[in-house]
């Protein structure tokens, strides 16, 4: 199983990157949204992790390219944010299988949360191809 993930951030790349590795997934890392865009499509990962906040093409408008295009839009997204306060209805409007706040991700603990959001996704897409 395939990952890509969408990030700015050097550490969080590296942190998630690894915390994935430990849990047999493989990762593609970028760094902004056009190349995001770019490696989806080429690419055909399982899964997106994309964070909202993103240099040159914010996440909203990532998330909205990929669920509109017919390449991209069976994958299913979750959006990482550092933001505080968070729209998830819009998100989920917007093409969002789920979200998890950046806070939340206790890269020292395990990332159980994203574990957990990782599986939940998978297992609602696949109900959802059936």
């Amino acid at each position: 199983m395939t990952i890509l993930l969408i990030d700015d951030s050097r550490f969080l790349q590296m942190a998630i990157e690894k915390t994935l590795h430990e849990a047999g997934y493989r990762t593609i890392v970028v760094s902004d949204g056009e190349e995001g865009l770019r490696t989806a499509i080429q690419k055909s990962p399982d899964l997106i992790l994309l964070d909202i906040m993103l240099p040159s093409l914010p996440g909203t408008s990532v998330l909205r390219s990929l669920k509109h295009n017919p390449i991209t839009s069976r994958i299913p997204v979750i959006v990482l944010t550092g933001l505080a306060r968070v729209d998830e209805a819009r998100l989920r409007s917007e093409g969002a299988d789920g979200y998890l706040k950046k806070s939340d991700l206790d890269l020292k603990g395990g990332c159980e949360a994203l574990h957990h959001t990782i599986q939940q996704t998978l297992k609602q897409s696949t109900q959802l191809s059936m």
